[in-house]
C-alpha cells in the first residue's frame, strides 16, 4: 500500500535564491582536491554529520545502495596505505598507458600516498550492489549513479565544514573490503582521505572549463 505524506518546501523570492546560488557556488568554487593533509585531529561529528548529509541522497528505488566507513585507527590507515601504494605501484609501472600517464603530469602524482596516514581520517564509501533479505538476495537499482550522487553530497558537505578532501581510487581497491572486512555484497567505490591542509599544502595550478563549455541551454 502506497503512503504518501505533504511536501515540507519553503519557497524563497527570486532575489534570496540567486543570493544563495552565488554563495554556494562561491563556496564551492574553492574546493580543490588536497594530497598534503595535517595529522590535526578533526571533530568526529563533523565527519558524522557530513556522511548524514550524503545519506539523505535520492536513489533507485530508495535502496539507499551505500554504507560509509570512517577508518581512523592508525594501524587500519597503515594497511590501507600499504595496500593502496602496491596497486598504485603496478597502475604506474605497468598498467596505465602513456597518454594516461602523460594526462597525469600536471598534477604531480606517482604511487607514494603519505596522505592515506597523515589524514585523521579516511573515509571509505562502499557501493552495495545487492541486499540480503532473509538470506535471499534482492536488487538494488542505479547503484553508481546513487552512491556518485552521495559522493558528491558528501564532498559539499565537508568543504562546507571547513576540511579538505581528496577523491581517491587506488584501482583496483578489493583490498579495502578484505581490510575493513566488509560483508560480500559491498564494492569499494571510492576513498576520501580528510582532515585540514597542511600548512604548507600545495595544489596543481589548474582550471575548470568555462561555463559555456559545459553547458547547453535550449
Amino acid at each position: 500500500m502506497n503512503r504518501h505524506i505533504p511536501l515540507v518546501f519553503k519557497r524563497l523570492d527570486e532575489p534570496e535564491m540567486l543570493r544563495r546560488a552565488r554563495a554556494f557556488y562561491e563556496r564551492m568554487r574553492t574546493r580543490r582536491s588536497v594530497r598534503h593533509f595535517s595529522s590535526e585531529p578533526v571533530p568526529l561529528e563533523v565527519i558524522e554529520y557530513a556522511i548524514r548529509v550524503a545519506a539523505t541522497a535520492p536513489s533507485g528505488a530508495n535502496k539507499q545502495p551505500w554504507s560509509f566507513c570512517i577508518v581512523r585507527d592508525p594501524t587500519v590507515k597503515r594497511q590501507i596505505r600499504q595496500a593502496a601504494e602496491r596497486e598504485e605501484y603496478l597502475n604506474y609501472h605497468q598498467r596505465m598507458s602513456p597518454q594516461w600517464l602523460q594526462d597525469l603530469q600536471p598534477l604531480g602524482t606517482d604511487w607514494h600516498k603519505p596522505f592515506l596516514e597523515t589524514a585523521p581520517y579516511l573515509i571509505v564509501v562502499f557501493k552495495r550492489v545487492y541486499e540480503i533479505v532473509d538470506g535471499e538476495k534482492r536488487p538494488n537499482y542505479y547503484v553508481n549513479e546513487s552512491v556518485g550522487i552521495a559522493c558528491g553530497m558528501l564532498l559539499a558537505a565537508l568543504h562546507e565544514s571547513g576540511l579538505a578532501t581528496l577523491t581517491h581510487t587506488p584501482s583496483p581497491m578489493r583490498f579495502l573490503e578484505k581490510i575493513l572486512k566488509r560483508p560480500p555484497n559491498e564494492r569499494a567505490y571510492l576513498l576520501i582521505p580528510t582532515g585540514y591542509p597542511a600548512d604548507d599544502a600545495q595544489v596543481p595550478d589548474i582550471h575548470k572549463k568555462p561555463f559555456d563549455k559545459v553547458c547547453t541551454i535550449y
